[in-house]
């Protein structure tokens, strides 16, 4: 068996190794300047990262979605950077494998967890839109209460009774939202019902001008109050009134003052607040009048108590029963 010769084959590799050396010694200024130049990316990358951090966070109430965006930023200028040196020293087919690649992959995850990607999105577009903040009191699917956390993922709502609820943030972001806290002011409506007997407009002057007495009443001028409906036992009235939402004093404390005011103003002005009470008209179309069936029921009685007595005289009159033993 012949084998190569150790001369040939030292040739060969000699060769090889000088022509590798001789492209590496070529490269070598581009080597250098794209090494510069991912180092000079990486710099800057960290100072739009402070500068971005910095912004964002006075932007976003989440410091979650702040870091986010902060770093994905980061990122893309540092990326930029390493496609620039790659594709300075000439590899621009690795460039485009990457890209290709990231592409694939990005494509890849998004599907496999579309439910958390979804809600991901969501709270960054949220915390670009900002519908609501940290404090502010919302309703949105059933929930009340006042935002305690807004994270990548959900926003935690604390409710009126004491609960935390967690509520995936393409809830939000797809349904309808109330925020109360945004215009800083809420209406009230109470509604109270008065006898037919009393006049309307009397009784929605003193609830009106008894509420705008009240400091916590804001836009006096509309203050008022609306006949809303004809009831079993009453006219009932709708009283509307303006006042600071979210604050002091809180929204049940308003109510209950404002029920005891009109429960007391009308007292004094001596307007009845009418419980149920059933009515029976007799003399209603059709039917009979109450006096003429009163008559007519004691005249029954009347001879009723007639015939009885006769009944009773004829008895006495007669000859004594038949007693036992009186043969």
């Amino acid at each position: 068996m012949d084998f190569p010769k150790v001369d040939e084959v030292y040739k060969l590799l000699s060769s090889k190794l000088e022509s590798w050396i001789e492209g590496a010694i070529t490269l070598l200024p581009n080597l250098v300047v794209a090494f510069l130049i991912a180092i000079l990316f990486g710099v800057i990358a960290k100072m739009v990262g402070n500068v971005v951090g910095k912004l964002m966070r006075r932007t976003f109430e989440s410091r979650q979605i702040a870091g986010l965006l902060t770093s994905i930023i980061k990122s893309i200028v540092l990326l930029a950077g390493i496609f620039i040196a790659l594709d300075f020293v000439g590899l621009k087919g690795t460039v485009t494998s990457l890209l290709a690649g990231a592409g694939i992959v990005g494509l890849a995850v998004g599907f496999a967890f579309q439910d958390m990607t979804e809600n991901f999105i969501a709270g960054i577009a949220m915390g670009i839109r900002k519908p609501f903040e940290i404090g502010d009191v919302i309703e949105a699917e059933g929930v009340f209460g006042n935002v305690k956390e807004i994270n990548l993922r959900n926003t935690l709502v604390e409710t009126f009774y004491g609960q935390l609820e967690v509520i995936p943030n393409k809830i939000l972001f797809r349904n309808i939202l109330t925020n109360y806290s945004s215009l800083g002011y809420r209406r009230i409506e109470i509604p109270v019902g008065i006898s037919y007997a009393d006049d309307i407009e009397t009784a929605a002057n003193v609830i009106t001008n008894a509420m705008n007495d009240k400091d916590y009443v804001i836009k006096k001028d509309e203050t008022a109050v609306y006949a809303e409906s004809f009831g079993d036992s009453s006219i009932n009235l709708l009283l509307w009134f303006w006042i600071r939402y979210p604050g002091e004093p809180g929204f049940m404390m308003v109510r209950h003052d404002a029920i005891n005011t009109i429960k007391t103003v009308l007292e004094d002005n001596d307007i009845l607040i009418p419980f149920p009470i059933r009515t029976l008209d007799f003399n209603a179309k059709g039917g009979d009048k109450l006096n003429a069936m009163l008559k007519e029921h004691n005249e029954q009685s009347t001879n009723n108590n007639s015939n009885s007595s006769n009944q009773q005289s004829d008895v006495k009159a007669g000859a004594p029963p038949d007693q036992p033993g009186n043969e």
